[in-house]
């Protein structure tokens, strides 16, 4: 039974993860939604429950939006990271 409350689309764009008191590492997205993303990483030594910051860019045709989001690890399995993101009421580009 599906859980989620936004439908996820295939993604074409590629985030920057950055571990508070640790690195940033440039990851593959594969699928997001509105408050979620799955992105391809090696072992980073994510786990559940820990907070990240996602930077990466939305190409909205003839302007490219560039978003920083706290997210939290939701899951992490062998082909990546599930990520749930905080919202916000409106977007904020950086």
């Amino acid at each position: 039974m599906e859980r989620r409350l936004h439908t996820r689309h295939r993604a074409r764009t590629t985030v920057y993860i950055s571990i508070p008191g640790g690195c940033r590492k440039l990851c593959r997205a594969i699928n997001l939604s509105a408050t979620g993303v799955f992105i391809e990483t090696d072992n980073l030594g994510l786990r559940k429950g820990q907070q990240v910051v996602l930077s990466f860019a939305i190409n909205l045709g003839s302007i490219t939006k560039l978003h920083r989001r706290t997210a939290v690890v939701a899951h992490v399995s062998r082909g990546g990271t599930g990520l749930m993101m905080e919202t916000y009421n409106t977007a904020r580009a950086l």
